[in-house]
């Protein structure tokens, strides 16, 4: 397992460094926005840990082209307490984790590494439901003829819904699978990007896919 660290405070970067290290993580370290994405392009990392707020490039700047360049290494992204907007473009444009400072070693360490897990699972390259299709290469969804733009967070829950399509997802269940962690319960993360997905997948067609169980959760499936 390699993992490339982009942070430009040295000590933390040691910090996380010696952590990976003594998990028999192989570790490479930069400092600033234009060596993370030139790291990240030219090497092949099992992972990366990425800090918001970097010299010369900022960290959102990095994974955009990352994504844009169709570079698909999991991104783990490091942010100050109080940068909750940033973590939510951050998740939005790419991102699969994230973590706020200041943060536990092990917590890190895990997270990665389920990141990791996750990113070796073996995918089919096409899911349908109906006439609903997602290509899991090209992260691209159809709905007949019409095609979907998703973002990041869309599209990996259309992808649990449809690799789960016909039983009943749990708001908890979704929560852990999508986001990888729980959120605090109170939270309607998971309505708002039905909600969005809803918008797109089944607004403009007689036909819905995508149902609400009163008290239990949503279930993406044909007919009622």
């Amino acid at each position: 397992m390699r993992v490339l660290v982009a942070e430009d405070e040295r000590k933390t970067a040691s910090f996380i460094r010696s952590a990976l290290e003594a998990e028999h993580i192989a570790v490479d370290v930069c400092h600033d926005g234009p060596q993370a994405l030139a790291g990240a392009m030219g090497v092949s990392f099992d992972a990366i840990v990425l800090d918001i707020m970097l010299p010369g490039q900022d960290g959102l700047s990095v994974l955009r082209q990352m994504r844009q360049r169709r570079n698909r290494t999991p991104v783990l992204l490091l942010s100050a307490r109080g940068e909750v907007n940033d973590r939510v473009e951050g998740l939005n444009i790419g991102a699969d984790d994230y973590l706020a400072k200041p943060f536990v070693l092990a917590e890190l360490v895990a997270r990665l590494r389920a990141l990791v897990r996750r990113g070796n699972e073996p995918t089919p390259r096409l899911l349908r439901v109906a006439d609903l299709t997602l290509d899991t290469i090209t992260r691209q969804a159809r709905r007949g003829a019409t095609a979907f733009d998703l973002a990041a967070r869309e599209y990996r829950l259309l992808e649990f819904l449809m690799r789960s399509a016909g039983r009943v997802c749990g708001r908890m269940t979704i929560l852990e699978k999508v986001w990888d962690y729980n959120f605090d319960p109170g939270t309607n993360i998971v309505d708002v990007y039905v909600r969005r997905l809803r918008e797109k997948i089944d607004a403009d067609f007689e036909r819905k896919l995508l149902h609400t169980v009163r008290g239990s959760g949503y279930v993406l499936k044909e007919g009622k």
